[in-house]
């Protein structure tokens, strides 16, 4: 079987010389060439992908290739070689593909709950005076101690220790009127 096309004025059909050229270079090159892609990717599949691709580069450049004094082989290898490096490279960029078997087993669930949980303190949070937020910055989240707190804010530690305590009083007040039992 030929690979015949119309002729350039609708006329009857033509040989096509670069189907020729890529039929006559799988021929004499594709079982070496797969062998060799077989043996970089490791999965015939993809070794077959490959080789098909560098067909298809090679029927892209058959006027040129055809002509070219130089030996074909090195050429097919070396576009084979970067086909799969590029391919490689691809992978490597974007994340791995899943399955939805997989989807099952993501927390989405608690992470979206610890989501809205951490946005209903941040706004009860806000809802304290700022002299109890400072305290419990400094003690709670910073984790200085009553004595360093005091220091950072200028205000004696026993001053320290009662904005701490009225301020998780009214946080606990502000999380109960937005819901959360404690």
């Amino acid at each position: 079987m030929h690979a015949r096309r119309r002729g350039r004025d609708g006329g009857p059909e033509v040989e096509d010389p670069a189907a020729e050229f890529v039929r006559a270079v799988y021929t004499e090159h594709g079982s070496a060439l797969l062998a060799f892609i077989s043996r970089m990717t490791g999965d015939r599949t993809k070794a077959e992908d490959v080789l098909q691709e560098t067909l298809v580069r090679a029927w892209r450049h058959a006027g040129r290739l055809d002509t070219d004094e130089r030996p074909l082989r090195p050429w097919l290898f070396t576009v084979a070689h970067r086909i799969v490096v590029d391919e490689h490279r691809a992978r490597r960029a974007r994340p791995a593909e899943v399955g939805p078997e997989h989807l099952e087993f993501l927390s989405a669930g608690n992470e979206l709950d610890r989501a809205l949980e951490s946005w209903q303190v941040v706004e009860a949070f806000r809802a304290l005076s700022t002299e109890h937020r400072a305290a419990l910055v400094e003690t709670y989240y910073l984790g200085r101690s009553v004595a360093e707190a005091a220091v950072n804010l200028g205000i004696p530690p026993g001053t320290v220790k009662s904005r701490v305590y009225y301020g998780l009083r009214a946080l606990r007040l502000a999380l109960e009127e937005r819901g959360w039992a404690t």
